[in-house]
């Protein structure tokens, strides 16, 4: 059985069968909405069931609240129709000129940035170089289908290599081969560009960047991209870590600071040893931005981290006047097998 749905507010419509995800059914009619995991876990492709019912699917309970939910939220990566729907959901249309492609890449160089960063530069067939938005990410296809996503960390106009930042994470599979038996010259497969998470240009607002661990790659790729294209809005980018090893790149961001006066840099650490002898901002990252911000309302923000980083931004950058629209993300998830 399908079933007709209707998006608000572009009052484009397609057919969807009863038992596949909103989000790719959108997706194949020619439809971009935003998303970021597609797996219910980081709620980035949250939207309002304004009419109709779903079937709301697995999700992770802090991707969709409670609350959330008997207001009409729902994640459509997850649900499914269960009858006609009308649903309030912002289109991405900067999405629909992009082939999502599987691509064959080989480990080009592996540096070793801090005891659990590894910066990858993958190298793709010269025949197929990558076209991708500032902020999006790409999956590696293991051998027994399983898929492991991480945020590209280069600017699209910098696409000799692909560019991504591998924390270990315990018990984790895949970065266990990474930080273990990966070595140059290996060859992996992947599938890119994925996500709605880019920098809007046609915006003309202050933006404030937030980056936590390694959600600094995607943060990256997005001020190189705007310094590559002249764009002199207003830059507050505070980075958040729990000690000076995590600001892994600390370097680079301080030098955008110095030799550009629009970019603003604010490191944050909420743990920092003694041994570290820190003398900047201390505290959870979120919070630095809203002891220097009293009013959010004229700005765009673009999060990178883990989901209750992101919740919690969320959550309090809107009660200090942030716009809904004019809030991004890309919340980390961490697989384990």
């Amino acid at each position: 059985m399908t079933y007709k749905i209707t998006l608000k507010p572009s009052g484009h419509s397609f057919d969807a069968p009863a038992d596949e995800p909103l989000l790719k059914s959108a997706d194949q009619a020619g439809f971009k909405l935003p998303y970021g995991c597609s797996a219910g876990a980081c709620g980035a492709c949250k939207a309002k069931v304004v009419t109709g019912q779903v079937d709301y699917g697995d999700y992770q309970d802090h991707a969709l609240s409670v609350e959330e939910k008997a207001a009409g939220m729902a994640l459509m990566c997850c649900a499914t129709p269960r009858s006609d729907l009308t649903v309030e959901v912002r289109e991405v249309g900067a999405l629909g000129s992009i082939a999502v492609r599987k691509l064959p890449c080989r480990v080009q160089k592996m540096e070793r940035v801090a005891s659990d960063v590894m910066v990858l530069q993958l190298k793709l067939p010269a025949s197929e170089p990558l076209q991708f938005l500032a902020g999006q990410y790409l999956e590696f296809i293991r051998p027994d289908g399983s898929r492991r996503a991480f945020s590209i960390a280069n600017a699209p106009h910098q696409n000799e290599f692909v560019e991504i930042h591998v924390r270990l994470v315990p018990d984790g599979e895949f970065t266990a081969q990474v930080f273990g038996t990966m070595k140059e010259k290996d060859i992996l497969r992947i599938e890119a560009p994925l996500g709605s998470f880019f920098l809007r240009e046609d915006s003309d607002r202050p933006i404030i960047l937030l980056a936590g661990g390694t959600g600094f790659a995607p943060i990256k790729s997005l001020v190189e991209h705007a310094l590559h294209k002249g764009i002199v809005r207003p830059i507050h980018l505070y980075w958040g870590a729990r000690d000076k090893a995590g600001l892994y790149l600390d370097e680079l961001p301080r030098r955008w600071a110095t030799q550009h006066p629009h970019i603003h840099y604010i490191p944050v650490l909420s743990d920092a040893p003694v041994a570290d002898a820190w003398q900047g901002r201390q505290g959870l990252v979120h919070q630095a931005v809203l002891k220097d911000f009293a009013d959010l309302s004229g700005h765009d923000i673009y999060a990178c981290g883990a989901p209750a980083m992101i919740e919690a931004a969320h959550s309090d950058f809107l009660a200090r006047g942030l716009i809904e629209e004019s809030f991004f993300a890309d919340s980390f998830t961490f697989a384990a097998h």
